[in-house]
């Protein structure tokens, strides 16, 4: 199927709409998430917690980390490539707007973790600083359409059979 027809691009259209929408939504929930922290200050009473605090902080960096290798699993070429053979070009959509939205959940659970720590141990840095971290992952995680139409255009090639290893996309 052309990566150029109505149908796939309608397709395309409606599957970046609904990843960059959960996106920006949990965007804006960090944000709220941030404020909520900020008003309840005057009721959080800091309480030091070594071992919890050890803990948030690797399980953050954990996070971060994972999410980076996730996408380059489920983003790598080879595996786009066999995804686009048996699936098409809506195969290669729904696999670009799960991972997308997988992706997301990464920072959600940053925030989660930040946003209970601070509940727990009474600082609302814990919550302004993973709010940070999560919201670098959205940003850089973002579905962005003219990235997926060259994905499109690139494993639609008929002269292209098959990716080198190690080769971009």
């Amino acid at each position: 199927m052309d990566p150029t027809s109505p149908e796939v691009q309608a397709e395309l259209t409606r599957r970046h709409k609904a990843a960059s929408i959960t996106v920006i939504g949990l965007m804006v929930a960090t944000v709220l998430l941030c404020i909520i922290a900020f008003l309840s200050r005057p009721y959080l009473q800091e309480q030091s917690n070594p071992p919890l605090e050890f803990g948030m902080r690797i399980a953050i960096l954990v996070l971060g980390v994972g999410a980076v290798g996730w996408r380059r699993v489920k983003l790598a070429p080879m595996r786009l490539q066999d995804i686009y053979g048996l699936g098409g070009p809506s195969g290669l959509l729904k696999t670009l707007e799960k991972t997308s939205i997988q992706l997301a959940l990464f920072g959600v659970a940053i925030i989660a973790i930040g946003f209970f720590s601070t509940l727990s141990m009474g600082s609302d840095a814990y919550t302004y600083w993973s709010a940070l971290i999560a919201l670098i992952i959205f940003g850089y995680f973002y579905p962005r359409k003219s990235v997926w139409q060259r994905v499109l255009k690139w494993f639609s090639n008929p002269e292209r059979t098959e990716v080198a290893e190690g080769e971009k996309v």
